[in-house]
C-alpha cells in the first residue's frame, strides 16, 4: 500500500509541476517533462549528506561546514544556493570540481534570536552542472544550461548547543579545522613551479575577473552575430 501511494503521490506531483508550467508559458517543453520524468542523477555525495550543523549563540555569526566530493566521472561545476542570502553565505560558493576531488565548504549564517521567525525558514541548497575539463568557472554557466542542472541536496539547518557534548558538534569542529587548514596551505608559496594556489582573499578578485572576461567574450560574440 505504500508503495502504491507513493506512486500516486509523484503522479500527482509531475501533473501539478506541468500544470503551473504549462499556465505560465503556454508551452510544455520536452526538456521540462523529461526532466520531471527522469531528473538528472547526482554528480556530488556530501557530507554530512542533508543538514548543516550550526552552534546555536544568538546575535553572533555561526559556522558549519560540509564536505563537497565529486564522485562522477565527470568535471563537476556546483553553485551554492539559500533563502537567507543577507545573513548566510558560503565560501566558496562555487567551483569546479575534477572526478573524485573534494574540499570542505564552510557556511556562515547569523544566529536570530529565538523570537526570529526565520530560525528555521533558512534553507539552503547546492545544485551541480556537468562541465568539459578547462571550463572556467562563471555562476552564468547556470543560466545558459538551466535544463542540465541538477538540485544535489537541499540542507536543512540543525541548531546545536554549544554547551552540551554532541558527535556532531565534534565532528563540525574537525570539519572546521581541516577547512582552516587548506587555506592556511593556500597561502603558503610553493616551491615548486606548478600551478599557482590563489589566496582566500582573492578567490573573489579572482572570479570576478573571469566574469569580466566571460561577459566582454559575450558582448563580442552579440556584436559579431548582429
Amino acid at each position: 500500500m505504500a508503495i502504491v501511494d507513493d506512486d500516486r503521490h509523484k503522479k500527482w506531483r509531475i501533473f501539478r509541476l506541468w500544470q503551473s508550467q504549462s499556465h505560465q508559458n503556454g508551452v510544455v517543453s520536452r526538456s521540462f517533462i523529461a526532466r520531471l520524468l527522469f531528473p538528472g542523477r547526482r554528480k556530488l555525495s556530501l557530507d554530512p549528506s542533508n543538514k548543516l550543523y550550526f552552534p546555536y549563540e544568538p546575535g553572533k555569526q555561526g559556522r558549519s561546514a560540509v564536505r563537497i566530493n565529486n564522485s562522477s566521472n565527470s568535471h563537476v561545476a556546483f553553485k551554492f544556493q539559500t533563502t537567507a542570502p543577507k545573513s548566510s553565505y558560503m565560501r566558496p560558493p562555487g567551483g569546479i570540481l575534477a572526478p573524485g576531488e573534494s574540499l570542505i565548504a564552510t557556511v556562515f549564517k547569523f544566529m536570530e534570536l529565538p523570537q526570529s521567525n526565520q530560525k528555521r525558514k533558512a534553507k539552503f541548497k547546492i545544485i551541480s552542472l556537468k562541465v568539459k575539463q578547462g571550463t572556467d568557472y562563471v555562476p552564468e554557466l547556470f543560466d545558459e544550461q538551466r535544463d542540465d542542472v541538477v538540485v544535489e541536496r537541499v540542507l536543512q539547518v540543525v541548531y546545536l548547543d554549544p554547551e552540551r557534548p554532541n558527535p556532531a558538534l565534534e565532528k563540525l569542529e574537525r570539519q572546521l579545522a581541516e577547512a582552516d587548514a587548506a587555506i592556511e596551505t593556500r597561502k603558503k608559496p610553493r616551491a615548486n613551479a606548478g600551478p599557482k594556489m590563489i589566496a582566500e582573499g582573492l578567490v573573489l578578485d579572482e572570479w570576478r575577473e573571469r566574469r569580466e572576461k566571460y561577459l566582454a567574450r559575450q558582448r563580442v560574440q552579440a556584436v559579431d552575430s548582429a
